[in-house]
């Protein structure tokens, strides 16, 4: 076990490097620059004048010694200002102008995420706060949605075939089929608005983000775990229906093991790896897939961070969010490989 967990932190570091790179390089593209320097300066700049800028702040720059720099495996970029500051990217440049003698390291690896050009605030900063109010919405959506989506899938797979399995399923269909901008949308009218009376909610969780209470917060959890309950009710159904009629189960049943102590000792274990694996997968989705449903609810999260970024060319902030979504992937992919063992101790072999 101990070889294997040290192969695999080796190919996370190795796959995040990969996929941060790819994300820097395309964050760092010339059109995206090029608005990064009329955004900073002016949205008059010449062509003659951003490249200028670009060159001043070390934007010009080959892509390796960027993204070295931002690790902090590379020196700061000192630049020279038109009134003769020096600064870098950690903003530690001296007020009369003379260049440090010391090479500085300021990067992910010194704690340092960058500067929000659009929040004008430190990056991890503003990722710590909005990543910790989407916590909280995982959470109550989890709370939700894996409790309610097995029993769903248990029951459907217990006895295929029957009126409740077909019952069941066909839920279970509808709430995958159903988009979060669909049935949100759909739980705004009918339980929030005033076109058909039914004031049971708020539209809004923008009070959420303080006190949450099941009148703001029930409508966007309820929307979130809707869509990821269904696929998880399918998957748990399908492999319950497939243990069910494995041998070993039928040998117990002709011993007299009666069907309750069926499912729960002999079927429920070996059917669970299947929808574990499902499970682990929506943690990532929850975290980066939750866009639609913050913005539609006005709830200020990592989803809503994200999309701030990107409509407003953050590079440093999309930078930031970049790394803890490969973080996120990388660590339930590893949990789910664990969570493999435990359920199953052949696989060990």
């Amino acid at each position: 076990m101990l070889i294997f967990l040290l192969r695999r932190f080796a190919v996370m570091i190795l796959t995040a490097l990969c996929l941060t790179y790819i994300v820097f390089v395309l964050t760092n593209l010339e059109p995206n620059l090029e608005k990064l320097a009329k955004f900073q300066g002016s949205q008059r700049m010449t062509d003659v004048e951003v490249t200028a800028f670009l060159e001043r702040n070390g934007y010009s720059r080959p892509d390796y010694i960027k993204y070295a720099e931002w690790l902090g495996l590379a020196p700061s970029f000192q630049a020279t200002q038109p009134d003769g500051r020096i600064t870098s990217r950690c903003d530690k440049g001296n007020p009369d102008g003379k260049a440090t003698k010391e090479a500085q390291y300021c990067g992910i690896l010194q704690g340092y995420w960058g500067q929000s050009t659009v929040f004008k605030q430190d990056v991890a900063s503003i990722i710590s706060i909005r990543l910790g109010l989407t916590g909280k919405l995982m959470f109550f959506v989890t709370l939700l949605m894996v409790p309610s989506a097995l029993i769903i899938g248990i029951l459907a797979g217990m006895r295929e075939g029957s009126r409740t399995d077909r019952s069941l399923s066909s839920v279970s269909i509808l709430s995958t089929a159903t988009p979060e901008y669909v049935s949100g949308v759909i739980f705004i009218t009918v339980f929030a608005s005033s076109v058909v009376g039914l004031k049971w909610f708020k539209g809004t969780a923008t009070s959420a983000m303080d006190t949450a209470t099941f009148e703001n917060f029930f409508l966007p959890v309820l929307t979130v775990a809707l869509y990821a309950m269904g696929y998880i009710a399918r998957m748990t159904r399908a492999s319950m229906a497939e243990v069910m009629t494995a041998q070993y189960i039928r040998t117990a049943r002709l011993k007299g093991v009666s069907f309750r102590n069926v499912v729960l000792k002999h079927a429920l274990r070996n059917a669970l790896i299947a929808p574990f694996t499902v499970i682990m997968l929506q943690f990532p989705w929850l975290l980066n897939g939750v866009v639609i449903t913050e913005t539609l609810f006005n709830y200020k999260g990592f989803g809503w961070v994200l999309v701030q970024a990107a409509g407003n060319n953050d590079i440093e902030l999309l930078l930031g969010v970049s790394v803890i979504s490969v973080v996120v992937v990388l660590v339930t992919q590893l949990i789910s490989d664990i969570g493999y063992v435990y359920l199953n101790p052949r696989i060990r072999l």
